[in-house]
C-alpha cells in the first residue's frame, strides 16, 4: 500500500468541501461564545436585566450540553448528514430570534434555542471527520477544525467589541445566518453518506432521563455558590434529582434494545481511560478562561486586552499540537503522544505554581501555550483511540460521551477552582482587588490544575500502546483497538 499522503487533507482536496462545511459549523459555536462576550455591556445597557445576564452563558452552555449525548446516538442510528442539518438548522434559528429579542428573558430563552442546536454540531463535525479520513489523515483534519477555536479567540473579541461600541449588538446574532447557510448548502450538495435505511427503536425515555439528569447536574453546578449556597436545601434538591435521574437512566439502559449509551462500551479500558482523560481535561479548560485575566489584571496590572491575549495563547498552542499529533502517534502509539502531553501538562502546570508570585503576562501566555500543546496532545489520542476503536453504528455515540464528558469537566473544573479561589480571596480579607489576595487564590487554582494535569496523565496510560502501521491507519475501513495493538477489520 502506498504511503499516505497527508496533502490530501486541505479544503482544495477532493473532500475540501466537506471540510470546510465542519471547519464553518464548528466556527459557529466558536465565534458565537468569544464575539458574545465583549458585546454584553452594550446588550445590557439597551434590554436592561443585568443581573440575569450570567444566565446568556450558562442556558447556552446547559442547553448544549445535555442534547450532545442525544444527537450523537441519533447521528449513529439515522445518519451524520440529517442531524448537523438539523442542529445547525436550530442554531441559525435561535441566532436569528436573538437578533431580533426585546429584553433580557427573551434573548435568554433564544439562547437557550442556540445551545439545542450547538449540541449537534461539535460530535457531529468530529465524527464527519471520522468518517471521510482515515487514522493517519483525522489528525491534520482535526487541525482545521481545532484552528477555528483559535481564529475566534483573537477576532471574536475584536468584532464583538466593535458591534458594541457603535451600538450595533444584535449584529452579533446576525453573522451566524449566512455562515450557518453556508456551512448547510455545502453539506447538503457534497456530503453523501450511503446509509443502508432500516427502522430503529429510539430509547425516547432514555433520552428523556439522561437530559433531565445531566440537566440538574449541570445547573446545580453552574449555580451553586452564585444563585444558592452549596449546602442550601435547593442546592441539594437539584443534585439529589440529577442523581435519582442518573439512576433511573442506567436502569433503562440496561434494558433498551437500542441504548443512547450503551453502558457495555465502558467495559473496554480504552474507552474508560478517554473517559476519565476527558473529564480531566475540561476540569482543566475550566481553569484557562474565568482565572487567568484577572491574576493578569490585578496582580501585575495588564490590561483586559493584554490579558485576553494571554489566555488566547492556549487555544494557538492546542491546534498546533493537533497538527503535528498524526505523525507521532503514527510512529510511537496512542499512549506515547498522551504521556508526552500528559508530562507537559504536569510540567507546566508545576512551573506556573512556582511562578505565580511574579505575575507576568508574557510568562503567562508562554506557559499558556505550552499548556496548549500538552492539552492537544492528550484530547487528541483519547478521542481517535475511542473512536478508531468502534465501528461507524459506534462512533457517533463515543464521539459523544468524550464531548459529553469533556463539557462536564469544564463545568465541574470553573465550579471547584471557584470555589477555592473565592474561599482563598476570603481568608485574606482583602477582596478580589487585592493583588496578594488574587494571586494566592491563584496559586490555589494552580495547585487545581496540577492534580488534574496528574490524572490526565494516569489516565494516558490506559491507551493503547503499540505504534499503528501506515496500512492501518490509511485502511479505508473502521479500525478496531484493542488494549494494547491496533488491526484493521
Amino acid at each position: 500500500m502506498n504511503a499516505v499522503r497527508f496533502s490530501d487533507v486541505g479544503l482544495r482536496s477532493a473532500r475540501g468541501p466537506i471540510l470546510l462545511s465542519v471547519m464553518l459549523t464548528t466556527g459557529l459555536a466558536a465565534l458565537d461564545t468569544t464575539v458574545l462576550s465583549t458585546a454584553v455591556p452594550s446588550i445590557v445597557d439597551d434590554l436592561g436585566g443585568f443581573a440575569q445576564y450570567p444566565w446568556l452563558f450558562s442556558i447556552y452552555v446547559l442547553a448544549s450540553a445535555v442534547t450532545v449525548p442525544v444527537y450523537s446516538k441519533l447521528a449513529d442510528l439515522v445518519g451524520r448528514k440529517p442531524i448537523m442539518l438539523v442542529g445547525v438548522s436550530i442554531f441559525v434559528l435561535g441566532s436569528t430570534l436573538c437578533a431580533f429579542a426585546w429584553d433580557m428573558p427573551s434573548l435568554i430563552v433564544f439562547r437557550a434555542i442556540q445551545g439545542i442546536g450547538a449540541g449537534a454540531i461539535q460530535p457531529v463535525a468530529m465524527t464527519i471527520l471520522s468518517d471521510i479520513y482515515s487514522l493517519a489523515e483525522r489528525a491534520k483534519a482535526q487541525a482545521y477544525t481545532s484552528s477555528m477555536w483559535a481564529i475566534a479567540s483573537v477576532i471574536g473579541p475584536l468584532v464583538g467589541g466593535a458591534f458594541a461600541q457603535f451600538g450595533l449588538w444584535r449584529l452579533v446574532f446576525v453573522i451566524n445566518v449566512p455562515l450557518g447557510l453556508t456551512a448547510m448548502i455545502v453539506l447538503w450538495r457534497k456530503y453523501h453518506e450511503g446509509l443502508e435505511r432500516k427502522r430503529h427503536k429510539i430509547d425516547y425515555l432514555g433520552a428523556v432521563l439522561i437530559t433531565g439528569s445531566a440537566g440538574l447536574i449541570i445547573l446545580g453546578v453552574l449555580e451553586g455558590g452564585h444563585g444558592w449556597a452549596w449546602l442550601s436545601p435547593l442546592s441539594f434538591l437539584v443534585f439529589g434529582g440529577g442523581v435519582l435521574l442518573g439512576i433511573a437512566f442506567l436502569l433503562v439502559e440496561r434494558r433498551a434494545s437500542e441504548p443512547i449509551i450503551p453502558l457495555g462500551l465502558f467495559r473496554s479500558r480504552l474507552i474508560s481511560s478517554g473517559v476519565v482523560m476527558n473529564l480531566a481535561i475540561g476540569m482543566g479548560m475550566g481553569a484557562m478562561g474565568p482565572f487567568i485575566p484577572l491574576y493578569l489584571q490585578i496582580g501585575a496590572g495588564a490590561s483586559e486586552i493584554a490579558a485576553g491575549a494571554a489566555v488566547g495563547a492556549f487555544t494557538l498552542g492546542w491546534p498546533l499540537a493537533v497538527m503535528v499529533s498524526g505523525r507521532i502517534y503514527l510512529r510511537a502509539g496512542f499512549r506515547f503522544l498522551g504521556i508526552l502531553g500528559g508530562g507537559i501538562l504536569v510540567a507546566g502546570a508545576v512551573t506556573a505554581v512556582l511562578l505565580v508570585n511574579w505575575p507576568s503576562v508574557w510568562l503567562v501566555a508562554a506557559l499558556a501555550f505550552i499548556l496548549g500543546i500538552g492539552f492537544g496532545w492528550t484530547a487528541m489520542p483519547s478521542l481517535l483511540a475511542s473512536q478508531a476503536s468502534v465501528d461507524w453504528s459506534q462512533r457517533g455515540t463515543v464521539s459523544g460521551i468524550i464531548i459529553f464528558c469533556r463539557t462536564i469537566g469544564q463545568a465541574l473544573g470553573t465550579a471547584i477552582l471557584g470555589a477555592v479561589s473565592t474561599a482563598i480571596i476570603a481568608s485574606h480579607g482583602g477582596g478580589p482587588e487585592d493583588p496578594g489576595a488574587i494571586i494566592a487564590s491563584t496559586e490555589g487554582v494552580f495547585i487545581g490544575v496540577v492534580v488534574i494535569a496528574a490524572l490526565i496523565l494516569a489516565g494516558a496510560f490506559g491507551l493503547p500502546g503499540r505504534r499503528v502501521t501506515l496500512e492501518q491507519a490509511a485502511a479505508s475501513e473502521p479500525v478496531t483497538i484493542e488494549t494494547d495493538s491496533i488491526r484493521a477489520l
